[in-house]
């Protein structure tokens, strides 16, 4: 047989495919994989079959319909006072990893460096190391699940190209202050770094805290790919659907790679969106809803001798164990499968080289009697 060179020798199946997999075997409760066990909003699954009854079933527009950048482009204005131009600045993509992975594609170059600041969502270091790049990884601190960003100023060097931001942050629901705002703007401004921005959990913010966009500063929208996911925020995350918002020249290089990859996504899907969309409270209350979601989980896990870390949004929130045990977090997890019945995912799997803290990470983006059974199960650690 041919054999063929490896782009990601290191890379096997994922922590979340195989815990999904054992939860699955073992009729666990899932608070593992990021994704909802309730009902989207049947408003929108209604706009979608509407879109379909009404033969809006061919191809899009390679940037994506026209009337759903549209009102993107409103909802930016009222959100984030910033003004987008939808046929420019705006493409529909599947999905906001898709959207991540062609931006870091559009700029990167071989030997190009990526700053990514750990734990990290698992797809950056792959998409940037296929792309010929490397990764330059940066701890956050654990303590208080903030970024050190003097290690981000000592990272960069002549090669660097970019910085990936994730805010509300996957997986530890840290969000971006003021502070973090000028600290980025400093660094991105003295050495000309791209940003990657991940905010696929726009509107899963909580406490009253304000999103702190790259949309809201026009300097550092300027040098900014910002993706986001409409599968996160409407609780249809097997639709795979979302967006990129760049300067027109950027997004005229972003649509060099999509036109030759996905070309369009799913029409119905974008005209049922676009609908939906006119209604604002649509995404307005998005945070109130998971907030107490959130909120009821913590209630919960008092019952537990599990230790919350805060979670300001996103769909997750990290427990230290080490009340618990002193096991690695990989083999903790798969004990509490596979003995409790309640799957999660260990932090570790957020580093490319694992960590020595006892966190695993929840999701309670679930019903509330999802949330009650794994709790009454975790009382028993």
């Amino acid at each position: 047989m041919t054999s063929i060179p490896f782009k990601l020798p290191r890379v096997g199946t994922t922590i979340f495919t195989t815990m999904s997999a054992l939860a699955t075997e073992l009729n666990a409760v899932n608070l593992g994989q990021g994704f909802p066990d309730f009902p989207m909003d049947k408003r929108l699954s209604d706009a979608v079959a509407r879109a379909m009854d009404n033969q809006f079933n061919q191809y899009a527009p390679m940037a994506g319909w026209l009337p759903l950048r549209e009102i993107l482009a409103e909802k930016i204005g009222s959100l984030y006072k910033s003004t987008v131009n939808p046929d420019t600045e705006i493409t529909i993509t599947p999905g906001g990893t898709y959207a991540i992975y062609t931006a870091l594609t559009t700029i990167l170059l071989p030997g190009d460096e990526v700053i990514v600041l750990e734990p990290a969502y698992d797809s950056y270091v792959p998409n940037i190391e296929v792309n010929g790049g490397k990764a330059v990884l940066v701890p956050m601190n654990l303590e208080d699940l903030s970024i050190n960003w003097p290690a981000v100023r000592a990272a960069v060097t002549p090669k660097t190209k970019a910085i990936i931001i994730n805010s509300p942050h996957n997986p530890t629901g840290a969000i971006l202050g003021e502070h973090d705002i000028r600290e980025l703007r400093s660094i991105v401004e003295q050495h000309d770094l791209f940003i990657i921005s991940d905010e696929v959990y726009e509107h899963l913010i909580y406490d009253g805290k304000e999103h702190q966009s790259m949309l809201r500063y026009p300097d550092l929208l300027a040098r900014s790919f910002v993706c986001f996911s409409f599968g996160k925020v409407f609780h249809c995350t097997g639709w795979k659907l979302g967006y990129c918002v760049a300067p027109a020249a950027l997004m005229k290089e972003f649509r060099k790679i999509h036109q030759f990859n996905c070309f369009s996504c799913h029409t119905p899907s974008q005209v049922g969106i676009a609908e939906f969309l006119q209604d604002r409270e649509s995404y307005l209350s998005l945070n109130a809803f998971l907030q107490q979601k959130r909120d009821y989980f913590i209630t919960l896990m008092q019952q537990t001798r599990f230790t919350l870390k805060p979670s300001y949004g996103s769909y997750f929130i990290c427990a230290g164990y080490e009340a618990i045990s002193s096991e690695p977090d990989i083999d903790f997890a798969l004990r509490v499968t596979r003995e409790f019945g309640v799957a999660t995912i260990p932090v570790s799997a957020f580093y490319q080289y694992g960590t020595t803290g006892k966190l695993i990470r929840f999701c309670f983006a679930k019903k509330q009697e999802t949330l009650e059974k794994a709790v009454q199960q975790l009382t028993r650690l």
